[in-house]
């Protein structure tokens, strides 16, 4: 009752006593209620796995940007945060500071999500989302420049820790809203499985980087530029969010 499904859920799925809640679901917006059910989205068509689906004529755009989108992000965000406490040290602070600097990430990282949230309410989403992508940019290009200077490393690793966990927590309200419901689940499942790989190999190419002889905070300025990349793919997937999100008005 508090959390009806939406409007996109039951017109595509039709669970029991879907036409009811579709009317309820009207009256609340002070729409006129159906008599009957309209064709479910695209037809109805349910032909061939879900993943080929994705990767339609239709969607494929939609679904191969996604998954730039979550290699991106999750590639710079499990750099910053597994990478922080040891690049301090290396950059010359003290043991101690480098693990406040990892503590200062994640405490940030409370506050990114619950940010986010309280502006994508008042604004639109995919422009909240590419401020927070060009902040944590403009943070980490500063932090390459805050060696032996703990004043100003560790007040930007919480800043730091607040914009990329915001980017993360952004891309998973944004990727539902880009599919209809008989792929949303799908969709969101393998955007993220190709984010986790960019989270698997960040580590990995930081760590060839500084065997090639980078030094440590120099790191930060090159992966800044990986949120600038994803901030500039975000504007194509905004087009294809305001496409779709059906409205009763489609409905009738």
């Amino acid at each position: 009752r508090c959390l009806p499904e939406s409007l996109d859920f039951l017109l595509a799925r039709r669970p029991p006593r879907a036409l009811q809640r579709v009317n309820a679901l009207a009256r609340r917006l002070g729409r006129a209620a159906l008599a009957e059910l309209p064709s479910p989205p695209g037809g109805g068509a349910e032909h061939g796995s879900r993943l080929a689906r994705l990767l339609c004529v239709a969607q494929r755009r939609t679904t191969l940007l996604l998954w730039a989108l979550f290699f991106l992000v999750m590639f710079g965000f499990y750099f910053i945060m597994s990478w922080t406490p040891k690049l301090l040290v290396a950059a010359g602070l003290s043991t101690a500071q480098g693990i406040t600097g990892g503590t200062l990430l994640s405490i940030g990282g409370i506050f990114g999500a619950a940010l986010l949230g309280g502006l994508a309410a008042r604004f639109r989403l995919e422009r909240v989302l590419a401020l927070f992508m060009l902040l944590t940019a403009a943070l980490l290009a500063l932090f390459s420049l805050s060696a032996g200077l703990p004043g100003a490393a560790l007040p930007l690793g919480l800043l730091i820790g607040l914009c990329a966990n915001a980017c993360v927590a952004g891309l998973y309200a944004l990727a539902p809203s880009l599919y209809d419901a008989s792929v949303r689940a799908t969709g969101v499942g393998w955007g993220i499985g190709v984010g986790r790989g960019g989270a698997i190999l960040s580590p990995l190419v930081a760590g060839l980087l500084l065997d090639d002889g980078w030094q440590p905070l120099s790191l930060y300025g090159a992966f800044a530029a990986v949120f600038v990349v994803a901030a500039a793919v975000l504007p194509l997937l905004g087009a294809r969010r305001r496409e779709r999100s059906p409205t009763l008005g489609d409905a009738a």
